[in-house]
């Protein structure tokens, strides 16, 4: 009878460390208020991206430039129904995005392409600033695994779709107009270079979190992983390929929907790392 007694209490002790006996309501807040602001990021992405190409003579993107500007609006509404929307530093911030975001969608086809990508990547970074506000201000109470698991979102997976979209719009502008500068092919290595850097440091502590917490996030994430790593390996090429002389002959559309395959495929394994985060915040009571 001792001996079963202790064995449950092992059990017991066990269970409790792999799920807190009370929820964490900030977690929780933390997860609602970052899945939103990514979709903010992913449409302002696809935004400059459209408009990049429209301005440089792809017609065509029109319509998916006002679609993708539907997206910024939606995601906007759905990071002010969340409770952390009153944080007063978070919601002082959020709207000077947001309001900025308004003004430029006003202007933006009136402007060069090189002014309209670089005025649409500036919120884009005040976008990423935020995702880091929000996830340090809250960074005390979340769990070990709710703080490695953000790192890894805010710090590296958003930023990492912030460079693939840089290169999938400035490379379809490029392609729309069929031709590249020395400086505009300087460009594109820079770039080239970041997505490289950022997705090997992705594969690394991907690896890193399902080691520490087995129990918390599905080693199945190492297999969304290594798409990831497949397709930015493939898209890397063609860019080195195809973009090396100063008379480009790619598809712009084509270029810019392989661009958001890597970076809907890189949002696919954020969102299942957002879920056990959501999962983690819930207790037993």
């Amino acid at each position: 009878m001792r001996l079963l007694l202790i064995f449950l209490l092992l059990l017991f002790t066990s269970v409790l460390e792999a799920k807190s006996l009370f929820g964490n309501d900030e977690q929780l807040q933390n997860s609602l208020y970052t899945d939103a602001l990514k979709d903010l990021l992913i449409a302002t992405q696809k935004t400059r991206g459209l408009t990049n190409s429209y301005i440089n003579g792809n017609t065509s993107a029109m319509l998916l430039v006002y679609a993708a500007r539907d997206e910024m609006k939606s995601a906007i509404g759905e990071m002010e129904a969340t409770t952390l929307a009153a944080d007063p530093v978070i919601n002082t911030r959020a709207t000077a995005i947001s309001q900025a975001l308004v003004k430029l969608n006003r202007k933006a086809f009136k402007m060069s392409a090189e002014d309209a990508f670089s005025a649409y990547t500036e919120q884009i970074s005040n976008i990423l600033m935020l995702a880091q506000t929000v996830s340090k201000r809250l960074s005390a109470k979340l769990s070990p695994f709710g703080k490695d698991a953000s790192y890894i979102m805010m710090e590296i997976m958003l930023p990492l779709t912030e460079y693939v979209g840089q290169l999938r719009g400035f490379g379809a502008g490029l392609a729309a107009k069929k031709r590249a500068t020395t400086q505009e092919r300087a460009k594109l290595n820079v770039l080239l270079k970041r997505v490289k850097e950022l997705n090997r440091k992705m594969q690394q502590e991907l690896a890193t979190l399902v080691s520490k917490h087995p129990s918390k996030v599905n080693s199945a994430i190492l297999i969304d992983a290594k798409k990831i790593d497949n397709m930015i390996f493939a898209y890397t090429k063609l860019v080195q390929n195809r973009f090396k002389n100063r008379q480009i002959l790619v598809n712009p559309d084509e270029f810019f929907e392989d661009g958001t395959a890597i970076i809907n495929q890189i949002i696919t394994a954020y969102n299942k790392i957002n879920k056990a985060i959501l999962e983690d915040s819930k207790g037993w009571f």
